[in-house]
Order: C-alpha cells, then structure tokens, then sequence
C-alpha cells in the first residue's frame, strides 16, 4: 500500500513539474468532455421539458395540417392551405367527437410609438370548442379576464406583454393597434411554460377573419376522439378520406395527420440524432486528447531516461516504471475528465441563463445525469491509461546500462 502511495506522490510530481505542458495535454480531454457534458445535459432538458409539454396535453387529441414550406406558425408557410372542406371532412369521420379549426398568423403590433412582429391565434365563438381552446392552452389570467363569444374587438394577450418590450408594459384595458386596426386589451394570461403562449395575441375567429381578410382558410384542425384508445384508427381514417379527396397516392401526401405520441415520438428521434452527432464530436476531441496525452507520454520518457535507468539501477523493476508512468497517464486524463465535466456543466447553465432571457423566461433546463458525469470521468480515465500503456511499456523495458548511457 505504501509502494502505491508512493507511486502516486512520483507521478504527481512529475506532472506538476511539466505544468504547462499537463494543461496543454488535458485540453482535448476538456473539450471533449465539456462537450458532452454540456450538450447532452441540455438536451435531456429539453427533452424532458417537451416531454412534460405533451404529457399535459389531451391523448385523446390529433392534429391535421399540410405540408409547410419553411419555419413559421403551423400552417401559415404551406403552398396548400387546409380549407373548410377539410374540415366537413374531418367531421365526417366515425369516432370523431369535436373538430376545431384555428388560424395562427403573424402580425404587426404598435403600442407606445413602437411595432414589433408578433403571433396571433383565433378563438372559436361556439361555446363548446372555446371551451376546448381553453383547457387544451391550460391557462388562466393574472389580469383582467378571457374572452367571452361576444367580445368583438378584443384580444387576450401572453404574459410576455407585461414586459418593457415596447417601451413600457401592456396591461389590461389598454388598446392596442394591430395591422392598423385598435383592439381593447380585456385580459393578460398567466406565464405558460412556453414561450409562443406567452407571447402570442388570442382574438375571437370572426375578428380575425376580418383583420386578415381570410376567407375559406384554416392554418391546422384540431380533432377530439370519442375513445382514445382508438385514436390511431381515427386518424387512420382522416389520412385515408382526405387522400382520398385529393386524389393522392400513399407516401405522396401534402398533409399531415398527428397524435401527440407521434409528435413527441418525432422530436425524441431529432434530439437522440442530435446527441449522438453530439458525442461524435467530442469522440474525436477525446481521441485529439488522447494522442496529446500519449505524445507527452512519449517525451517524458526520453526526457527522463536517465532517471529511469537511476532507478533501475537501484532496484525498480519493470513493473514499477509501468505503474509509474501509466499513473501519470491516468492522471492526465482523470484530471481532465474532472475539469472537463465542470467546464460543461457551467457551459449547459450559462446557455440555459441566455436561453431564458431571450425566451422570455422559459428557458431550457438543465438535467444532470449523475451517471453521465461519473461516466464522462471514467472514460476520460480510460482514454489516459490506453494512451499512456505504449509509452509506459517502453519506459520499463528500457535496460538501465543503456538508459544511463543517454
């Protein structure tokens, strides 16, 4: 055990006496490390969060709208818009119990001598399908109220409107004036764990309609099953009669019909490719880490020749040159491991801090995986002792006559 100690004290004397070429060294094993740490931390949070955003959602809900052309609210970028011939066809299905067409564009807003660019959602006047807006967005109001069927020229407004962002907050009773035309403010919601809630304007489907001069459009179609466990025939049968309708082949479709499994199903595979392409990067910033590793590896050990042969010369065997050296190694890439993952632990806060800022709040959480970490370490461990194991090998089979030769 003392042998060990003493093993230990060597090794790190000798690296603290290289001490900026150890720092160089461990670079690649910080970067690599910090990147995986970081990235796949926010990411689990991401994931976890979108994964609490569906899991409030109904199971019983699916959404229909077409193909998009570019990034924008859900329908408003597609070549073909959904009409409301698409809808009577919805409600045709068998198993259908509620359809709901909404409208999601984006529009100019000034108040306060100022105009920025934001989104707005229709509310339907019909007291059943309100009803349902209302308890899918989950929200209620921190002032003011929610619209009623007959509160023509008024809008609700996101928490986000509290903010300066204008100059000076937007409360309830003020007005407002959108795409040049004045809506009385009647209610300000309470912060939602998104950020598109929070800084989007809801106004009644017929003010809409009028404000935007759409006709027979509709952006997406919400749809309530009768039986969710039913769901996926459901939506089977809406693929199959709209296709049907508009004389499209199977794969060739410019819609989509989704239920909240296959959405979250979709991000989870974009969020797993991403963290793999993720832990590719830092594989190859671990594998640039360990060839720095075993490249100083290598120089200490024609640096320090001499010292080996000394050594020898007074009783090391060649097991205590390898043990030597392979702690050096190990250490290089423990240390590095270490920093790395608080380097990207501190990286994966800061991002989620700006993150919040700009989102209004609702920023990305962080998850940390206490495998992951421990994991991240034990590799970086690894990583130093196998970039360390050809150059510790060569050091102890140097023979001391002509080690002290050199």
């Amino acid at each position: 055990m003392s042998m060990i100690k003493d093993y230990f004290i060597l090794a790190f004397g000798n690296l603290r006496h290289r001490g900026l070429r150890s720092w160089l060294t461990m670079l690649g094993i910080f970067i690599g490390i910090a990147a995986v740490v970081s990235l796949i931390s926010l990411g689990s949070g991401l994931q976890e969060t979108i994964t609490g955003q569906f899991s409030s959602l109904s199971v019983d809900v699916l959404t229909i709208q077409n193909a998009g052309t570019g990034f924008g609210p859900p329908g408003s970028t597609s070549v073909k818009k959904l009409t409301d011939h698409d809808v009577n066809i919805v409600e045709s299905v068998n198993g259908v119990k509620l359809v709901v067409p909404r409208l999601i564009r984006v529009v100019n807003v000034d108040y306060n001598k100022q105009r920025q660019f934001k989104y707005i959602a229709d509310l339907p006047e019909e007291s059943d399908k309100m009803k349902f807006v209302y308890d899918s967005l989950n929200i209620g109001v921190e002032e003011g109220r929610l619209l009623n069927s007959n509160d023509g020229g008024k809008v609700i407004l996101g928490n986000d409107f509290l903010k300066d962002s204008f100059g000076k907050p937007i409360r309830a009773g003020t007005t407002i004036t959108i795409n040049g035309k004045e809506f009385e403010v009647i209610g300000i919601l309470e912060k939602a764990g998104t950020f598109t809630v929070n800084s989007a304007i809801i106004m009644l489907n017929d003010d809409m309609k009028d404000l935007l001069k759409i006709n027979n459009e509709v952006d997406l179609i919400v749809a309530q099953v009768e039986d969710k466990n039913k769901i996926s025939d459901v939506a089977d049968e809406i693929e199959f009669k709209i296709r049907k309708d508009r004389h499209e082949k199977i794969g060739e479709e410019d819609f989509s019909v989704q239920t909240p499994i296959q959405s979250l199903g979709s991000i989870n595979s974009i969020l797993t490719i991403v963290n793999m392409i993720v832990i590719g990067i830092a594989a190859v910033s671990l594998l640039v880490g360990g060839i720095g590793i075993m490249n100083t590896m290598y120089t200490g050990v024609l640096e320090r020749t001499r010292e080996i042969g000394i050594m020898k010369a007074i009783g090391a065997q060649n097991k205590d040159i390898l043990s030597i050296f392979l702690i050096e190694s190990g250490l290089l890439g423990l240390v590095g491991g270490v920093i790395g993952s608080l380097i990207g632990l501190g990286l994966a806060f800061s991002v989620s801090k700006i993150a919040g800022g700009f989102l209004g709040g609702s920023g990305i959480k962080v998850t940390i995986s206490y495998p992951l970490l421990f994991g991240a370490i034990a590799f970086s461990l690894i990583i130093g002792i196998a970039s360390g194991l050809l150059p510790a090998m060569q050091a102890s089979k140097l023979r001391p006559v002509e080690a002290l030769r050199r």
